[in-house]
């Protein structure tokens, strides 16, 4: 029996719903089923409006769901049992959130509006029974994981401030390109101290590293708005950084 096509306005359904999310191509490959197409359109619930510093979800909640950030930034970070802040991550539109509580079943980390966001909700086990059917999306789910293992790995190395910044903007400039934003000029949701814990840096450290590639031509900045006006130069300042 052969599978039936896509109609066309699921599929301009889906694509207008997850156009800047990085699993959009794996959610529409080529000669994908229609019912696994239905299935993946009843699978995705919108929701939000989160506002800045609304939680999406904390530390100990049962672990029910991915999250597809839709729009806005979100952050994660845990508390130490001194009660100090540490970052883990920011997630940019497009990018998936909760995957670290899959294993213990129950959420590690808090995860918090920077501004105003909205997110996907994937219900985690149905989203692994069409990743089973699916190969492309189950190997994007891999990759993201191995993601998220790299980039602890580079955080804890032993790296300078002026490696460690450059290559965050750099980063940041490649994830939102991907994402059709520009990769030059973009505002940073987060305060100059989140980055810093984020890096592993004190903030004053940020801030003097941020004046000094001012300074030296490298980037234009204005309180949260960033130009990077020499990326080869940035280039070069963390080339000892694995990307």
């Amino acid at each position: 029996m052969s599978s039936q096509p896509v109609p066309a306005d699921l599929q301009r359904r889906l694509r207008k719903v997850c156009s800047s999310c990085s699993l959009l191509e794996l959610c529409l490959p080529m000669g994908l089923e229609r019912e696994d197409v239905e299935q993946l359109d009843e699978l995705v619930t919108p929701q939000g409006p989160l506002r800045a510093g609304e939680h999406l979800y904390r530390v100990g909640d049962d672990f029910k769901a991915l999250y597809a950030v839709r729009s806005g930034y979100l952050k994660t970070y845990i508390i130490d049992s001194a009660g100090r802040e540490q970052v883990l991550g920011f997630h940019l539109p497009g990018e998936l959130v909760g995957l670290d509580a899959i294993y213990p079943a129950r959420h590690q980390c808090n995860a918090v509006a920077l501004d105003t966001a909205t997110v996907c909700r994937m219900p985690y086990e149905q989203l692994a029974d069409l990743a089973a059917k699916i190969p492309s999306l189950q190997r994007q789910m891999f990759r993201l994981l191995s993601k998220d293992i790299h980039i602890g790995q580079i955080l804890s190395g032993d790296f300078t401030a002026e490696e460690r910044v450059s290559s965050f903007l750099l980063g940041m400039s490649t994830r939102l390109r991907q994402r059709g934003y520009s990769a030059t000029h973009f505002r940073l949701a987060m305060p100059r101290r989140d980055i810093a814990n984020y890096l592993r840096l004190a903030t004053e450290t940020v801030s003097r590293v941020f004046k000094r590639f001012q300074d030296e031509g490298l980037i234009e900045v204005e309180r949260r708005e960033v130009q990077l006006l020499d990326v080869p130069g940035l280039q070069r300042l963390c080339r000892a950084v694995p990307d």
